[in-house]
């Protein structure tokens, strides 16, 4: 008699919201048989990681078990669910894709950027799909970006319903309202876990319908007399086909900024999910042009990203389109945890150029969450009823409030597992238990490269934000002495007025150092560690800062 486990082992997305990537094993008699992995997206780097466009996550683990790898489910289009994917696909041995139809257009388009091919195939909801011994069935339910899908995992061990990123949406402004018969005929059926969104799990009620939203875009663009500008995420289509129907009412000509903004509205647009007439469509250097209250602009940079499309607005820097005062500036998103202060200075900056700025804590129904809040969580409870349950999608505050929202539903701690990235669960037909815990890291991405920006890149960044720098050159006989003294250039660290007389007492430390050393052969690494460890020490007593110090040495 077969013998089956399942081990479960998220690789990103349990406690950073963002960067999900979730690995499914089945093991048949103790030995791997299938592999089955559920999204791929990137996350965004934390206000200390100076430098970094974006973090994606670790497929180490996975290098020597590809062979196991049977597919790769897209749960939906946004970027924290598939953009990591282009970088990886070739190291996971290039399995078959399977997204929806918006998703699949966004995956395709992604990889003709980086010039790869990929084995992509647009899912038929009805079917019920077999990776090896996984038996996959997808369900319709609503998140703000359209065709988003929950997964049914079907295996020898037990039934999993993969619960990513969703809300209850009865009155959905596009596309189909939640399969309930689906959802609640995999609970007659009997599950074994729940991996559910959680990122809702401190907001009381239901989340509000889609549908709000695109009536405020209404009351506010009627009352707008300048330029309409509206930000939000650029996946979001929902959201911005909202905005484009008011626009169109209002007979305002229709704008896109920023080049992911331009890239996803015009996919859109190219299977039918944006409708827009090709009389109010125009490109940015006509707006200036135009009367004011005939633009409507929808930009790319909601979270505050340093030149987004928005940033450039805000700060002047977009050639063909200048905020004037009657502007009006509406954000219809939130904030993601770590983005607040980014997007609050952006708010600022707007305002300081004369636009009235509208956004959440001001105004409501400006932004309905594609996450369910806690009656939204709890139906699906109700609808599933498993025996485990293991948050996902959100931080550790929303893990501990999810743990909290599930066992005033009457289950008991011991059926939630609160994972931390790497950690492990096994699964068998009668229990579930922590495994160990798989080792991984961030890895970063940055305009020069992919995995290369470690802690000492990062440490090194952040000294010349806060200390500055202070370059030191010097010329050394084939004895280490010095032949001329130092030269030194400094940025960001000291006043022109007081260099003078701080380099010419640094150069008295520098020339008591180097002495003649008698050596015939100079390991000048050594030398250059060594007389940058005493100017930093000698700059901190005197200035109370520590520059990065660049020591490079010519030797005659």
């Amino acid at each position: 008699m077969n013998s089956y486990k399942l081990r479960f082992i998220p690789l990103g997305g349990v406690i950073g919201v963002t960067k999900n990537m979730y690995v499914y094993e089945l093991y048949e008699n103790e030995k791997l048989r299938d592999i089955l992995i559920v999204d791929c997206g990137i996350g965004f780097p934390l206000e200390k990681e100076l430098g970094v466009d974006f973090v994606i996550p670790d497929v180490t683990y996975l290098s020597d078990k590809i062979h196991w790898i049977r597919a790769i489910i897209l749960s939906h289009g946004h970027e924290d669910h598939t953009s990591a994917l282009p970088y990886h696909y070739e190291a996971l041995g290039r399995p078959p894709v399977f997204a929806s139809r918006l998703t699949t257009a966004f995956v395709q388009n992604k990889f003709k950027e980086f010039n790869q091919r990929i084995d992509l195939n647009e899912l038929v909801y009805e079917k019920e799909y077999r990776f090896g011994l996984f038996k996959i069935n997808f369900i319709r339910v609503t998140h703000s970006i359209p065709d988003t899908f929950h997964i049914l995992i079907k295996t020898p061990v037990g039934n999993i319903y993969h619960g990513t990123d969703f809300k209850l949406d009865l009155t959905p402004p596009y596309g189909q309202h939640p399969d309930f018969y689906a959802i609640t005929k995999a609970g007659h059926d009997g599950l074994l876990c729940l991996m559910s969104d959680c990122l809702g799990s401190d907001r009381e009620g239901l989340t509000l319908s889609e549908n709000i939203v695109g009536q405020t875009f209404e009351d506010e663009m009627r009352k707008t007399k300048g330029k309409f500008i509206m930000t939000t995420f650029s996946s979001n289509i929902s959201r911005i086909r909202q905005c484009v129907e008011a626009a169109i009412k209002f007979n305002r000509k229709i704008v896109f900024l920023g080049r992911s903004m331009k890239e996803n509205t015009r996919i859109a647009a190219e299977i039918g999910y944006l409708p827009i007439p090709e009389s109010l469509n125009t490109n940015e250097v006509n707006v200036m042009k135009l009367s004011p209250n005939k633009v409507c602009i929808i930009a790319a940079g909601s979270q505050g990203q340093f030149g987004s499309a928005l940033s450039k607005l805000a700060n002047n820097r977009n050639p063909n389109v200048k905020i004037k005062p009657g502007d009006k500036v509406v954000f219809s998103s939130d904030p993601i945890p770590g983005s607040e202060n980014e997007v609050y200075a952006l708010i600022e900056e707007l305002s300081l150029m004369g636009a009235d700025v509208v956004y959440s804590d001001i105004q409501d129904q400006l932004h309905a969450s594609g996450h369910g809040n806690q009656e939204d969580l709890k139906f699906l409870v109700r609808f599933t009823d498993p025996k485990y349950f293991i948050p996902i999608g959100g931080t550790i505050r929303h893990q501990h409030q999810y743990q909290k929202l599930v066992m005033g539903l009457g289950y008991k701690k011991e059926q939630l597992f609160l994972l931390d990235e790497g950690e492990t669960v096994w699964f068998d037909q009668y229990k579930a238990s922590r495994g160990d815990t798989i080792e991984t890291k961030n890895i970063y991405v940055d305009a020069y490269g992919v995995g290369d920006v470690g802690n000492v890149v990062l440490r090194d960044r952040k000294t010349l934000a806060t200390e500055g720098i202070v370059a030191v050159f010097l010329i050394l006989d084939n004895q280490g002495k010095l032949t001329t003294r130092p030269k030194f250039l400094s940025r960001g660290f000291v006043y022109e007025s007081g260099e003078e007389k701080l380099f010419n007492e640094a150069t008295v430390q520098v020339e008591k150092l180097l002495k003649p050393r008698g050596e015939t052969l100079l390991n000048l690494n050594n030398i250059r560690k060594e007389v940058s460890d005493i100017l930093e020490n000698f700059f901190y007593k005197k200035r109370g800062r520590k520059p990065l110090v660049i020591v490079d040495i010519i030797q005659i």
